[in-house]
């Protein structure tokens, strides 16, 4: 008999250190995601630095398909809810642009100088705002504190509208963190500041889906054990709660890397989010 326990919680949840070359990201995104940018601004299909906030991070960027878009794709970054912005990750842009999707990348306020439950309102907000521009379906995806906020849009206690949520054909979690308890016992959360209060109504892992949520949860099989953890939690307790839903792990792939394939329309992963059903 085997028992599992996590000691060091700062380790469990340490990326960088745990992956071969760890030091290469995030610098190793800004060149293609810039690229991608000037590309898509130099053929008239990128609007930058769209407002949805009266915040000085409540922006996103959003990419045109060539011709009328067949809905809208929202990607939100992760970087523990304290780290990075809408700049490092244009590029994965491409698969669903190329696929005949608007696309809106939004940056947010970070922690500390929010909570985590007011960026979970921003990431409404921007929803709103970017599903104003684009008619059809949206499909939400986002990766590590992403995956987080983009499950947390399908709660039942999503900020979004009714008329919003009704839009919504898939959720595609990429390494999401769906219960934020542990987190409490990180050295981060001196930043973060999360409670026992907060962690009940922003783990979607303790909360009931929406209505007709269809979520996949996505990480790499190389991945740190607590990540592999966290992505079959939700959609675990989830299918138990009526939400269709499906667990991936991509073989070999790390927390860095499990990403890159939302830049290729033929990838499995674009081609799962954007599936119809």
């Amino acid at each position: 008999m085997i028992f599992h326990q996590i000691s060091d919680w700062n380790d469990a949840y340490a990326n960088g250190p745990n992956i071969p070359g760890g030091e290469r990201w995030p610098a190793a995104w800004v060149q293609p995601a810039q690229a991608y940018r000037d590309a898509l601004q130099a053929s008239g299909r990128a609007t930058l630095d769209v407002r949805y906030g009266e915040r000085a991070r409540n922006r996103f960027d959003f990419f045109s398909p060539e011709g009328r878009p067949k809905g809208l794709v929202v990607f939100v970054h992760g970087g523990f809810w304290k780290a990075l912005d809408k700049s490092f990750w244009s590029h994965l842009a491409r698969g669903s642009v190329e696929g005949g999707y608007a696309v809106a990348m939004p940056s947010y306020t970070l922690c500390p100088a929010v909570r985590i439950s007011e960026i979970t309102r921003e990431i409404g907000a921007a929803i709103e705002r970017a599903a104003a521009m684009v008619e059809g379906p949206l499909f939400l995806t986002g990766h590590s504190a992403g995956g987080h906020l983009v499950t947390r849009m399908i709660s039942a206690t999503s900020p979004l509208p009714d008329d919003i949520r009704a839009r919504i054909s898939h959720t595609v979690s990429i390494s999401g963190v769906h219960d934020l308890r542990p987190l409490m016992k990180a050295a981060m959360n001196a930043d973060l500041r999360i409670d026992a209060a907060e962690a009940l109504v922003e783990s979607p892992a303790l909360l009931e889906p929406m209505q007709d949520a269809r979520v996949t949860c996505w990480v790499g099989s190389a991945e740190r054990p607590e990540f592999v953890r966290q992505n079959a939690l939700v959609a675990n307790i989830w299918t138990g709660l009526g939400a269709k839903t499906r667990t991936i792990e991509e073989p070999g792939r790390h927390h860095f890397d499990v990403i890159d394939g939302l830049a290729d329309p033929h990838h499995q992963l674009t081609r799962t989010l954007l599936s119809p059903s």
